[in-house]
């Protein structure tokens, strides 16, 4: 009995392994991996466009700075 069930359990993996990945699995694995690819470049684009916003509102902060401290220096009587 024991030599049936490791016959059927042989023959079963042997089976599974061997039909393997059909046509339209395979071309919508490379469909993914295209749009993976894809995203990532968006994604990429949008960081950069992150980082340029992030740079321009440190700017205004720093001259919002300098005027408020050019204010401030008006208001005590200072150059």
């Amino acid at each position: 009995m024991k030599k049936v069930l490791s016959f059927m359990l042989v023959a079963g993996l042997v089976a599974m392994f061997a039909c393997g990945p059909s046509a339209e699995e395979k071309a919508a694995r490379e469909q993914a991996i295209k749009d993976s690819i894809a995203n990532d470049s968006i994604s990429k684009v949008q960081i950069a466009d992150s980082i340029a916003k992030a740079e321009v509102h440190a700017k205004f902060v720093a001259d919002s700075a300098r005027i408020a401290d050019s204010i401030a220096n008006l208001k005590k009587g200072k150059k």
